[in-house]
């Protein structure tokens, strides 16, 4: 150990303050854009009820995280330490407001008036909130464990395929969705972050790409040349504290009773994402404790659920990105601050609708990139299959994404009864069929993607005992919907509960598979030396 000083605010902190807090800005707008203008929620909850707890969540956790690259850089000595970012969790923002908070408001709507049934929907977010923070409490002592055993194949596949498919390609529409302004901010992003040549006048690449996109992006509007039509920010700037509030307690039963299987996926997916980008930064040159990522998390998240909030947060799988920039600590410092007083003063509720999505999505996608990139070149190369396997299960989320717009529930249905279902719809039967097998393959999609990845690597270093176990926790996962939900929520259940064989199809899929391996295995060459972490 060295007793050099930690350099913890550098430049690069500026382009990595920019990026993390844009993504989170981005996250509040689709909650608002889903909640406010899909379901009809009354804006003044939602911008000065919900923002404002769920904002001092994401200051928690960023302050917590810098204090602990102040720590490990003591410990290392190292001047070059980038905290861990941390900021709200897509997949399970837009899925509360899918599968909670909107079904929990029209339920209520149809019983009460509009603002009493908001708030109803309101509590029961806070509850799901506070009962995924608890959750999350205990699978923190695990994950450690979890780490050691499962191949860097399949850790870094399975956020590498987040990359590609969500960070990416989603991405791209959009980025095309106003081709000119996106394709400047995306031009920006690429020179000065990919290519890593220097701006004029040295200009933080992530500001230049938001500031030209947007100008562009308004200007072209105030000329009618835009391919949308623009409207003008209706959020007002309005003072509200994020304070503790019982409401929670009563939206308890109401959450467990129809709702906390609808989210309990989520909180498993940040867990498994925490432990995942955990040893992404470690591969970086920053070795956090799994333990101290996890729990950070999940009191975040509780604290949230408890002050208002309805989106959890988790451990974004950028760092190696941020640490490309050259941020350190000062990026997350700054973040924390920047959207926990924003949700006070309700400027970020404002933000929310006054940056537009084509200008902010190259920001995700140049994540995207790093971190699929990183996927492939820390393990072994002989894993690189493996990796690509792990990659598949976010596609097929990425399909899922398209098909929700069509009806989700609609096409799985189809796939479970053909018969029923293909005689009401002009659809090609093979089409409705592989347009289900894609949902159910989407549902617990993380978790798939590292246990397909592990299981990968192991087989090819020629570990059939973990490669089958490997395959029969899958087959634990799939039974009881997990992974590979049959249920057009995700949600989990009981097998025998469901009206559907297909979970034990799935379950005994896996069982045979593993066997499979177990029993060729046998009269296989013993296992080589590997190189890799199991």
């Amino acid at each position: 150990m060295t007793n050099t000083s930690y350099r913890w605010a550098t430049p690069g902190d500026v382009n990595a303050f920019f990026g993390l807090m844009l993504d989170n800005v981005v996250n509040l707008a689709v909650l608002a854009g889903i909640l406010v203008f899909g379901f009809g929620f009354p804006a003044d909850l939602v911008y000065t009820r919900m923002f404002p707890g769920t904002a001092l969540g994401v200051l928690v956790g960023d302050l917590i995280y810098t204090w602990l690259a102040f720590r490990l850089a003591k410990q290392t000595g190292r001047s070059d330490v980038t905290a861990m970012p941390l900021g709200l969790d897509s997949p399970s923002t837009i899925g509360m407001a899918l599968t909670v908070l909107g079904p929990a408001f029209l339920a209520a709507k149809a019983r009460m008036p509009e603002h009493e049934a908001a708030i109803v929907a309101w509590q029961v977010g806070m509850a799901v909130m506070v009962l995924m923070g608890l959750f999350k409490l205990a699978l923190a002592f695990v994950g450690d464990s979890v780490r050691r055993w499962v191949p860097e194949a399949g850790l870094l596949g399975s956020i590498g395929g987040v990359g590609i498919a969500l960070l990416g390609t989603l991405q791209l529409g959009e980025i095309f969705s106003e081709p000119v302004a996106g394709m400047l901010a995306l031009g920006v992003v690429l020179y000065a972050l990919v290519a890593k040549l220097r701006l004029p006048f040295g200009a933080p690449a992530v500001l230049a790409s938001v500031a030209i996109g947007a100008t562009v992006y308004y200007a072209m509007s105030a000329l009618g040349l835009s391919v949308h039509h623009v409207t003008a920010p209706t959020a007002s700037f309005a003072f509200a504290l994020p304070l503790p509030s019982l409401g929670f307690l009563t939206g308890m039963p109401l959450a467990v009773r129809e709702y906390l299987p609808l989210a309990l996926p989520f909180a498993i997916l940040t867990v498994v994402g925490g432990i995942n980008v955990t040893e992404s930064a470690r591969l970086a040159g920053d070795d956090y404790r799994t333990r101290d990522i996890l729990l950070t998390e999940a009191l975040s998240t509780l604290i949230a659920g408890v002050c208002g909030g309805v989106a959890q947060t988790t451990p974004y799988i950028g760092h190696p990105a941020y640490k490309e920039m050259g941020g350190r600590a000062a990026y997350t410092l700054a973040t924390g601050l920047f959207v926990g007083l924003g949700g006070i003063f309700g400027y970020l509720a404002f933000m929310s609708e006054l940056l537009p999505k084509p200008v902010l999505a190259p920001i995700l996608l140049f994540v995207g990139l790093e971190i699929a990139t990183q996927g492939y070149f820390a393990p072994p190369k002989r894993h690189a299959v493996a990796i690509t396997l792990a990659v598949l299960p976010s596609v097929a989320q990425l399909v899922l994404i398209f098909l929700s717009q069509v009806h989700e529930g609609a096409l799985l249905g189809a796939a479970l009864d053909p018969a029923g279902t293909l005689a009401r719809t002009h659809l090609n039967p093979g089409f409705i069929e592989t347009c289900g097998v894609m949902v159910v393959l989407a549902h617990g999609f993380i978790l798939t993607a590292m246990l397909w990845g592990g299981a990968m690597a192991f087989l090819i270093d020629k570990k059939f005992l973990p490669a089958a176990a490997s395959l029969l926790i899958c087959s634990a996962l799939a039974l009881f919907g997990v992974i590979h939900s049959v249920a057009p929520t995700g949600s989990v259940y009981f097998p025998w509960a469901m009206p559907s064989t297909l979970p034990y199809q799935w379950a005994a899929a896996y069982a045979s598979a593993a066997v499979l391996l177990l029993v060729a295995g046998r009269s296989a060459k013993p296992a080589v030396a590997s190189t890799s972490p199991a």
